[in-house]
């Protein structure tokens, strides 16, 4: 009788540890599922991204990154789904295409901001003039355009804003999005010049395309000069690239209706450099200078950067007599060098001297630019 008693309390003590076992195990095993899983994502081969150019009864031409077209087999379920400009998946042995990408505009979707631009007019200061315009030019065709046809005119098509860096230019073109609730689609210039021929020209097809699918939008090109600066002969592959993608633009900004919904901003600080075709009636014919705010602009520029910063007493009409041809990026440079002076004494107040301090500091980095660029540029 003790024997099985004791054996029987040797059992209760063994189940908790039997218990314990049986979850690591399970454990253990959960574990080693998923490191095989991610092995075997390393043995498998990864996948080419193809543009479809056309299709055949079973098989399809296909273009790859480096402009190769290629004849190959299509999977059977996907035969009916492909369409030609699709992107698709191919293995990289055979080429067989075995998926398909749903995003139509692989490389202009980069552009895109999905999010509408916040900033407002009111942040906006010393640009009075260059405001009024600019909503003439694009605000009122997209928010009235029955009145254009009323009146028997068209509107421009595009706009160009030209004038000294940190201006205010892009700030324009966001805040004239937003104003219309428009998709805003941003581009650098330089990004459309690509290594392949065709490749740029192709870029800029795409970015109109999409513009075109999410209207009503305003397409904002930065540093305009990069691809439409004067053409003239050149043997040089890379020059002849450019302009291929140039023309493709001048096409593009040809194409569009009137008063459709799809608007062209173009910004630049050296409109000197630009190709007369740009410029003529029909494409970006308003031309819009962006000029260094004088003093009632600069002291509207100070009041929108220290809105929010907690200031001493300030006298915003003698920092602006301070910061003659200053732009808008140098007066914003002034207000956060300024809140550092005031951190660097274990002040939450910003005073006038902290002010003045930075006006100087803004200076002296302007002059060393100055000299270096006389020495170097």
């Amino acid at each position: 009788m003790d024997k099985v008693l004791k054996r029987k309390k040797e059992e209760m003590l063994f189940v908790p540890e039997v218990f314990f076992l049986k979850k690591e195990n399970e454990s253990l095993k959960k574990e080693i599922n998923k490191l095989r899983r991610e092995l075997n994502k390393f043995k498998n081969s990864p996948l080419l991204v193809c543009e479809l150019i056309d299709l055949f009864k079973d098989k399809a031409l296909i273009k790859t990154n480096n402009g190769n077209l290629l004849y190959v087999e299509i999977l059977s379920p996907l035969e009916k789904s492909l369409k030609n400009g699709d992107f698709v998946l191919v293995e990289q042995r055979s080429m067989t295409i075995v998926d398909v990408l749903k995003n139509k505009s692989l490389e202009a979707n980069k552009f895109l901001m999905v999010e509408k631009p916040k900033i407002d007019w009111n942040d906006i200061g010393g640009l009075a003039n260059e405001i009024k315009e600019i909503k003439e030019v694009v605000e009122l065709p997209l928010k009235k355009p029955g009145l254009f046809r009323k009146v028997g005119i068209e509107p421009p098509r595009g706009v160009l804003l030209y004038g000294p860096s940190g201006c205010g230019k892009t700030m324009l073109a966001k805040a004239i999005a937003n104003s219309t609730n428009s998709t805003f689609i941003e581009i650098v210039a330089s990004e459309l010049v690509q290594k392949y021929i065709g490749e740029g020209a192709k870029l800029v097809k795409n970015v109109f395309r999409l513009a075109r699918e999410n209207a009503p939008s305003i397409i904002f090109i930065d540093e305009i000069d990069a691809i439409a600066s004067k053409r003239y002969y050149d043997d040089i592959s890379g020059e002849k690239e450019v302009q291929r993608t140039f023309m493709q633009l001048l096409a593009e900004i040809d194409g569009f209706d009137p008063l459709g919904n799809v608007k062209i901003i173009g910004a630049t600080n050296r409109i000197d450099a630009l190709d007369p075709a740009l410029l003529r009636p029909g494409r970006l014919d308003r031309l819009i200078e962006v000029k260094i705010p004088n003093q009632k602009g600069r002291e509207e520029i100070f009041k929108i950067y220290t809105k929010k910063m907690n200031l001493g007493k300030i006298n915003l009409k003698e920092l602006a007599k301070m910061t003659n041809q200053f732009t808008g990026a140098e007066i914003k440079a002034v207000c956060t060098e300024a809140g550092y002076f005031a951190i660097r004494e274990n002040r939450t107040e910003v005073k006038q001297e902290d002010f003045v301090k930075a006006i100087n500091k803004v200076k002296e980095i302007e002059e060393e630019n100055k000299e270096y660029m006389k020495v170097f540029g």
